[in-house]
């Protein structure tokens, strides 16, 4: 996995949902068969969270990373974003923007949203890897629960003039650096202040918080109850799919992540580093597992 890696280069797509025209974003690097990687969601998420796994890949795949609608690096419409939207978008991309693809590659809850896809078009042979595999927002996870009055801080955050406010002072870069440090990376000094600047821009583009304040509130989540993300995990392949997560997995995360291990009857890939954001900061890890795999599978 040395030497000079394949051309990168960025292109968009145009995708419409609930009336509203949205300009997708993706990067494209290397040749052979196709890859998709999915980034996780989250307020500070993007495609190029992906770029070091990405890089490692292009050796043998061409590989896509793509920005999922209303998070990543782009100015965001405003839209009252669903996980109908998510899985419409999705299917999108899997059947007209990288249709046929070798292997997917879905970190965080763009994994829950792969197991919906797969459950619901089944029959598909391509490799499937879940890294730190979730399918519950945040707040959700931390309570257990998805109370009602999570709503009321959506509505809040949606409003025109408090929202903003609201969005920003919840999301500071004192919140920021330290949901990275506690979840996100293991290293504490990961998050250089180039980095933080990085992620403060993506957190404060325009719109942002409409698909934030969802995901964080469990308004995005691909399944209502965990025994739906199990039977989901349960359904697929066996000899085709691989677990990868971080031995300092936040311990929530990592209990739902052994339930879906255990629905699907396969052993994990435990690294012996590594939290929610391990794709990136353990890229050369996780690269060594997926193709190590997938040389076997052929």
């Amino acid at each position: 996995m040395n030497g000079t890696p394949p051309a990168r280069h960025d292109e968009t797509f145009e995708w419409a949902w609930d009336g509203v025209e949205l300009s997708c974003a993706l990067t494209r690097e290397g040749t052979g068969p196709r890859a998709v990687l999915l980034p996780a969601l989250s307020s500070i998420a993007t495609r190029d969270e992906m770029a070091p796994l990405q890089r490692l890949l292009a050796a043998r795949f061409e590989t896509v990373a793509l920005d999922w609608p209303g998070f990543g690096t782009t100015d965001k419409p405003r839209v009252a974003w669903t996980p109908a939207a998510m899985a419409a978008w999705l299917d999108h991309v899997l059947s007209a923007v990288v249709p046929d693809p070798a292997l997917i590659v879905a970190a965080g809850h763009a994994a829950g949203y792969l197991l919906r896809h797969l459950a619901d078009n089944p029959g598909r042979s391509l490799h499937i890897v879940l890294v730190a595999p979730t399918w519950r927002g945040p707040l959700p996870t931390m309570m257990g629960r998805r109370p009602s009055w999570l709503a009321c801080v959506r509505a809040a955050v949606d409003m025109p003039v408090a929202g903003p406010a609201l969005y920003m002072l919840n999301l500071n870069d004192l919140v920021i650096g330290r949901m990275a440090r506690g979840h996100v990376y293991s290293d504490p000094g990961w998050l250089t202040l180039e980095s933080l600047a990085a992620k403060r821009h993506v957190a404060r583009a325009a719109g942002a918080r409409f698909a934030s304040v969802r995901f964080v509130t469990g308004a995005l989540d691909p399944f209502d109850v965990a025994d739906d993300a199990r039977s989901a995990a349960a359904a697929m392949p066996k000899d085709r799919l691989q677990l990868i997560w971080g031995e300092e997995t936040p311990r929530k995360s990592k209990t739902e992540m052994e339930a879906l291990a255990a629905a699907a009857s396969i052993a994990p890939t435990l690294l012996p580093r590594g939290k929610l954001g391990l794709h990136e900061e353990f890229a050369n890890d996780v690269a060594q597992v997926i193709l190590g795999r997938f040389a076997n599978s052929e």
